[in-house]
């Protein structure tokens, strides 16, 4: 079956409101807006992206707006799986045991959304100091056909070093998103451009603690300061001081 844009929201909210029976919470997020433009990762000044330098998400979506943080422990699974880094190197979850690991789901040419979720994961890096070495940003591509490795690798790198830009193919990426009621859609290139097409999908920051247990499903709208208390919450007590 065809789907257009419209019955990708309908299927994104019947997933929604599937999940939230069964688990009691919340767990979907709305999707980004129309018109995405394409971008190139290469070419990125991280203090002209939205969130940072004091500038508002395009988007109208506010910091804090709608803020929640979710537990979502027993809700939904726990890490795991087998995607692609820089370098053609096979990652899976084995490769952050003992970290605690923020997820998000995105694609580089994003110009609102995914920007401003990592400006926001970068500046909780720095909140959290010396306790940083002890969390790792995972930015899981949706857009498998123009993200390379390489492309997730300097994308992400224009934000926090600690951040890994992963991909994979079409298969693994819808098998990842299944596993964590993920909603994304590749619309039809415009125009004659191969490359020139819009994607949309959902949001939200998935936290797993040093265990790679699903617990906290937080708002790319939540602030700052709550981020960090949540992810703060997950390190290891010897690791809290």
């Amino acid at each position: 079956m065809k789907l257009n844009r419209l019955s990708v929201r309908r299927l994104f909210t019947r997933r929604c409101a599937l999940g939230a029976a069964m688990s009691g919470v919340a767990l979907c997020l709305p999707l980004l807006g129309p018109g995405l433009p394409n971008a190139h990762a290469q070419s990125i000044d991280p203090d002209s992206l939205p969130g940072k330098s004091g500038s508002e998400p395009s988007s109208g979506h506010s910091a804090g707006a709608d803020s929640t943080v979710h537990p979502i422990r027993g809700f939904l699974p726990d890490l795991d799986f087998e995607l692609v880094a820089a370098g053609d190197k096979t990652v899976t979850e084995e490769d952050f045991e003992g970290k605690v690991v923020l997820m998000f789901f995105g694609y580089a040419s994003c110009p609102d959304i995914c920007p401003t979720t990592m400006a926001q994961l970068s500046q909780v890096m720095e909140a959290l100091g010396p306790q940083a070495d002890q969390v790792r940003i995972l930015f899981i591509s949706v857009d498998p056909h123009r993200d390379t490795p390489e492309i997730l690798q300097a994308y992400v790198n224009a934000f926090d070093k600690n951040a890994i830009g992963l991909t994979g193919s079409e298969r693994q990426i819808s098998r990842l998103a299944r596993r964590y009621r993920v909603a994304y859609q590749i619309e039809k290139p415009r125009g004659d451009d191969p490359e020139d097409y819009e994607v949309a999908h959902s949001r939200g920051i998935y936290m797993f603690d040093a265990q790679g247990k699903a617990r906290l499903l937080a708002s790319d709208g939540e602030s700052v300061e709550k981020l960090t208390t949540a992810v703060r919450s997950l390190l290891p007590e010897e690791r809290k001081g």
